[in-house]
């Protein structure tokens, strides 16, 4: 897969760890069901904490990722869900150490609810 980052002054800035597009040439696009921070064996919320939801959705994203064949990097587009976007900082904190530069594009929607009453859902798009 080939990257390239689309980036241009005459538009605002990124306000996180992502670019404000990307164009990508590769042979297979997999798109990713939304995750949220459940316990793979349980089935069940990981913590009612914030912060642990958000790295247990992760794992679950990089857990399929792996499955599918590709590693973070191939990550083109993120969609974040969030039911208290007061956490939008935690969560970006929390993406950034997860994914590597070059940022992909993304999206942070601030939602009523959640299944399960997760209070963060992360969906991505990969070219592999």
């Amino acid at each position: 897969m080939s990257k390239t980052i689309i980036h241009t002054d005459a538009a605002p800035a990124a306000v996180g760890p992502y670019s404000q597009a990307v164009a990508v040439t590769g042979t297979k696009t997999v798109y990713l069901s939304g995750q949220i921070g459940l316990e793979p064996g349980t089935g069940e919320l990981v913590s009612e904490n914030f912060d642990a939801q958000v790295r247990q959705a992760f794992a679950n994203m990089q857990a399929v990722i792996a499955e599918a064949g590709g590693t973070t990097a191939n990550i083109v587009k993120l969609t974040l869900f969030l039911t208290d976007l007061s956490k939008f900082a935690a969560a970006n904190a929390i993406m950034a150490e997860v994914i590597p530069e070059p940022y992909p594009a993304r999206s942070t929607i601030g939602v009523a609810s959640l299944p399960k009453g997760a209070q963060f859902e992360v969906e991505a798009i990969l070219v592999l």
